[in-house]
């Protein structure tokens, strides 16, 4: 079960990944003139926008899809594939 919750947030994360990547090519915006709050030009409002959601996604990534149980052999609790107990 657990390892079946790891695969689906893995393919979850590579997902956003591969979304984020494609939205950070904005090329939408290069011609832009309006203004975000009145001083911010919107291409460097989606920036920063864009800089927190690859944050939240190092975030997700590490919470939902990081390979625990390579951690816990570095870590030397697990010992060839048997438990220290």
């Amino acid at each position: 079960m657990k390892n079946s919750s790891y695969s689906h947030g893995k393919k979850v994360i590579w997902l956003l990944f591969f979304v984020l990547f494609l939205l950070h090519q904005d090329f939408w915006w290069w011609d832009e003139s309006a203004l975000v709050f009145g001083f911010l030009p919107v291409g460097l409002a989606f920036h920063a926008s864009f800089s927190i959601a690859c944050a939240l996604l190092g975030w997700a990534a590490i919470k939902f899809a990081w390979p625990h149980k390579l951690e816990q052999f570095a870590e030397g609790e697990i010992n060839e594939g048997v438990e220290k107990r």
